[in-house]
């Protein structure tokens, strides 16, 4: 019986615990790995090269939604379950286009995420059933639909980064530190964001992270 590598990426410690206990007593599945940020889990994807990322969306520095992205981009043949204790249309939507294998709320059962583990391990998809018939429509209407107007203002994965930086009230030489970038850098960012959203302080961007799944808004926890 082959081992199904899984690396855990979840910023509450507690339940990184939980799921590693509950998926300890499945012989074929081993956690190889533990990440609390969307940045260290793909760091350590890129070291590890888990068969198997089982994502949460909400995590700071790199949410999980932008961290799936880039570990599909970089590393296709992991596959990523996401895990959320939400099921609204924008993160479905997101995950319906991200090249995600699963979406499974936080409430599912043990056997259910080693079930879903398996399965894309195999090449298949899973999702919680409560959100599969809408993945399914959202998936067809994107194919339908092609590139949008909106892929115009589509942002980089760095943007990515320096945007939900700063929703995350973290000044521009603290993200340079973060980033490993120049503080010019990083300002030069953060004008490309405001231009090309056509958002011109810190608490628009901010609602703009909140309005795309970047972060919650629980998250924001000081105004720039």
């Amino acid at each position: 019986m082959k081992t199904i590598t899984v690396l855990l990426a979840e910023d509450h410690q507690l339940v990184r615990e939980g799921f590693r206990s509950l998926l300890q007593h499945e012989r074929d599945i081993e956690v190889v790995g533990e990440a609390e940020n969307g940045r260290e889990a793909v760091q350590l994807t890129r070291k590890l090269r888990p068969a198997v990322v089982v994502m949460d969306i909400a995590m700071p520095l790199l949410n999980g939604l932008e961290a799936t992205r880039q570990i599909r981009r970089d590393f296709p043949e992991t596959k990523v379950v996401i895990l959320s204790a939400h099921s609204d249309d924008a993160y479905v939507e997101q995950v319906a286009t991200l090249g995600a294998a699963g979406f499974l709320l936080k409430q599912t059962s043990s056997h259910v995420l080693a079930t879903a583990i398996r399965e894309v391990q195999k090449g298949h998809t899973f999702f919680s059933p409560a959100i599969s018939r809408r993945v399914q429509t959202r998936t067809r209407k994107a194919a339908n639909r092609g590139a949008s107007a909106k892929n115009g203002n589509r942002l980089s994965s760095r943007e990515v980064e320096v945007l939900q930086l700063i929703a995350e009230g973290k000044p521009n030489k603290q993200i340079a530190a973060e980033l490993d970038v120049s503080f010019k850098t990083v300002d030069k960012h953060r004008q490309h964001l405001m231009s090309k959203l056509d958002i011109h302080d810190a608490a628009g961007l901010t609602r703009y992270a909140i309005s795309e799944g970047i972060i919650e808004s629980s998250v924001r926890l000081t105004v720039l």
